[in-house]
């Protein structure tokens, strides 16, 4: 999928796909939240919002409050792609996110997972 088509999925879409990876392995709607708010400084109920309205990932982040300055420390594969290696500022942006929820998914500790 190339940078631009991702950028056009909707969030709206994407988000419910979220929380249902997470609860399939025994995790949580607000770790899946917590991560999210996290990354972009959203809070939880302009998450909220921004779930329940048709929003492309592109607007999402381009209307984020502030970016998490810790995303640097985000490594990994998603999708075969190192997320450090990826160009596109908005392309590793959604693949920062994937890799979070891939790594609530895998069980891994919310502190862990947010950088702390």
């Amino acid at each position: 999928m190339s940078a631009r088509e991702i950028s056009k999925l909707l969030f709206t879409t994407v988000y419910p796909l979220y929380v249902q990876k997470a609860e399939r392995k025994n995790r949580t709607k607000e770790e899946v939240d917590t991560i999210i708010c996290w990354l972009t400084g959203y809070s939880r109920e302009q998450l909220s919002h921004h779930a329940a309205i048709n929003i492309d990932f592109q607007s999402f982040f381009d209307q984020a409050p502030a970016i998490n300055p810790n995303t640097s420390q985000i490594k990994g594969v998603v999708c075969g792609i190192r997320v450090e290696d990826i160009q596109d500022p908005m392309t590793q942006k959604i693949r920062y996110l994937d890799k979070l929820i891939d790594e609530l998914a895998k069980g891994k500790s919310i502190d862990k997972i947010l950088r702390q």
